[in-house]
């Protein structure tokens, strides 16, 4: 899939230049042809949408721009009402994160749908609640904004793609109670999202708050510092590179593909940072069978005789070898994913994944 980003990329760029190369006064007034095939493939346009986490200056946004640009998923484009704030690289800075905001409020005050008109995203990466959750609202305030956002989300697109964090943690000086309010909201986070999925416009929870530290990870208990950012991205990028594959035509699972019916995955394997005596990875699950899975399984060897002595995101089931699916992550429709961490005792950085699927 990656590789079609690329060659599709490559070819752009060649019809492009063949195109100025062959332009001259005589095309200006030739008839109206076909429409070239790619003006119908137009960018992909996400939203990142939240509050200071995402816009002042949320500099993950910066780094998960250059990892999908480096990975071959540049026919993207970030999309919002407010421009980059810096973060020393170059990346589409668009944005639609709000300091200082409230989703209760966003909500309240209908201001979504006035950016949707602007925008008018096919994707929103939305990592929204941490002011609310300063401010004391409750959980089933904080779901019942996220629900009004999504509506109105899919009356502006009704296959509006989401991906809703689990936010990250909280430990101000000012709130001493703000860690527990996050854990209480981000709790019921996934089995909302499930609740609101539908087949053309799923809602997709992704887990921002495991692993996550306010003593390292952020520089005042609240905002992601650059290991903050660095992880942040991380969580983004496999599941908004899930929804980026969905787009194209062709991908497994279209009707006619070989063993049609049938319920099947990939897994895929990365370090994410290493150190002397073991290291942290991120596996990516991927449905790629013909039909949707109630659960997923993905066994798991180290190299060296590692051993994985922590996981997040899913169920580690030593005696086998394998990480299953957690309670909330399981159900994958054709095409999506979802993703796992954990930490190995290993002397090198590497494992074999293999993965097996359960029908729904």
């Amino acid at each position: 899939m990656r590789n079609r980003h690329l060659l599709r990329a490559v070819l752009t760029a060649l019809t492009l230049t063949l195109g100025l190369l062959g332009a001259g006064p005589a095309t200006a007034n030739a008839a109206p042809g076909p429409v070239p095939a790619r003006a119908a493939a137009d960018p992909v346009r996400i939203m990142p949408l939240g509050d200071s986490i995402t816009g002042s200056p949320g500099c993950w946004r910066s780094l998960l721009w250059n990892r999908l640009q480096s990975t071959g998923y540049t026919n993207i484009d970030f999309v919002g009402t407010l421009g980059p704030q810096g973060c020393g690289q170059p990346h589409d800075g668009d944005n639609e994160g709000h300091g200082g905001a409230l989703v209760t409020d966003v909500a309240s005050r209908n201001l979504l749908p006035g950016w949707l008109s602007a925008t008018r995203p096919d994707i929103v990466v939305m990592h929204f609640g941490t002011n609310d959750v300063w401010s004391n609202r409750s959980p089933d305030e904080i779901l019942a904004a996220y629900g009004t956002l999504v509506d109105q989300m899919r009356a502006s697109n009704p296959n509006t793609k989401v991906l809703v964090a689990r936010i990250i943690p909280m430990n101000p000086d000012t709130c001493g109670e703000c860690g527990r309010r996050v854990v209480a909201l981000n709790e019921r986070i996934p089995d909302w999202a499930r609740s609101k999925s539908t087949g053309n416009s799923p809602v997709i929870a992704v887990d921002q708050w495991t692993g996550f530290s306010t003593a390292s990870d952020t520089y005042d208990g609240v905002h992601p510092n650059a290991s903050g950012d660095e992880k942040i991205a991380a969580r983004w990028y496999p599941a908004l590179a899930d929804l980026l594959d969905r787009e194209e035509p062709g991908d497994p699972g279209d009707p006619g593909d070989p063993g049609e019916g049938e319920a099947a995955c990939t897994a895929s394997f990365r370090a994410t940072s290493t150190w002397q005596g073991g290291y942290q990875g991120e596996v990516t699950v991927r449905n790629t069978g013909t039909v949707p899975v109630s659960g997923w399984s993905v066994r798991i060897t180290l190299a060296d005789g590692g051993r994985i002595t922590q996981v997040w995101n899913g169920t580690l089931d030593a005696g086998a070898g394998a990480v299953r699916n957690a309670a909330w992550n399981g159900a994958l429709a054709v095409g999506s994913g979802t993703s796992f961490g954990f930490i190995a005792s290993a002397g090198s950085a590497s494992a074999t994944v293999g993965c097996a699927a359960t029908a729904a």
